[in-house]
């Protein structure tokens, strides 16, 4: 199992599908866990902070109240998930207004974010940051999978995912130097009760014959903040089952 004790580690959506299980992995690993949540109260000492990540003010007040208790921040992971409700319309239906809100609620929420957690991990010479991507975030989406179903893939989904993979980039350049790491990790197709015949169809092609769960994530996750990982850096690594070997 990867070492991670004595690790202060730091989830945006914690509460969510792959953020729920991310805290229990960590946890097994022997990380100290605070989950970065819009829908929690603040009390670190059940490993809770309401942080909502389009917030200046929210983002800066989680990381001081984390650094008061801790006085470091050995790990963050960005995996917060905001949208808009009107995520997932056509694209020729799709207001322009909304197009920016989701950029910037998502990808401007990673970068605030980045900026603040990486400035304190700057001034500890030490520290890593993992970005959240997608498989769609490097490969364009296979709209076949969606025939026949009510689900589609929104557009400004592969734009904020591959923003996100560049982003991570330019901050693994930026920061190395400080002994500072940033790696994205980018899922495949996560089952979560989706409709019957999106599983087929995404099982049909993948060559894992599967669609992912959050327990296929959470290891690597694990592995990029432990000291084993010490000289990777400006990774985006694909875990999806084969689907962007083919």
């Amino acid at each position: 199992m990867t070492n991670l004790n004595n690790k202060i580690i730091a989830i945006t959506g914690g509460s969510g599908l792959l953020g729920t299980d991310m805290q229990t992995t960590l946890k097994d690993c022997g990380a100290t866990i605070i989950s970065l949540d819009i829908i929690n109260p603040n009390n670190l000492s059940e490993g809770l902070l309401h942080c909502d990540i389009t917030n200046e003010n929210s983002v800066k007040t989680a990381i001081k109240l984390m650094i008061d208790k801790y006085q470091r921040v050995d790990g963050w992971i960005n995996n917060a998930y905001p949208r808009t409700k009107d995520w997932g319309a056509p694209l020729e239906e799709l207001p322009l207004e909304s197009w920016k809100n989701n950029i910037d609620m998502h990808l401007n929420g990673y970068y605030l974010c980045s900026r603040e957690i990486l400035m304190q991990m700057k001034k500890q010479k030490f520290g890593s940051l993992i970005n959240l991507s997608s498989i769609y975030g490097s490969l364009g989406p296979d709209f076949t999978i969606y025939e026949g179903t009510k689900i589609t893939n929104p557009i400004g989904y592969s734009a904020i995912k591959g923003g996100i993979v560049n982003l991570s980039r330019y901050l693994a350049a930026y920061y190395g130097k400080d002994n500072v790491r940033v790696n994205c990790v980018s899922p495949g197709g996560i089952f979560d009760n989706q409709d019957k015949i999106f599983v087929t169809n995404y099982e049909k092609k993948v060559p894992m014959k599967r669609m992912g769960t959050p327990q296929d994530i959470s290891p690597t996750i694990a592995f990029l903040l432990s000291d084993g990982a010490s000289y990777i850096t400006g990774q985006n690594i694909m875990i999806d089952g084969g689907w962007s070997a083919i």
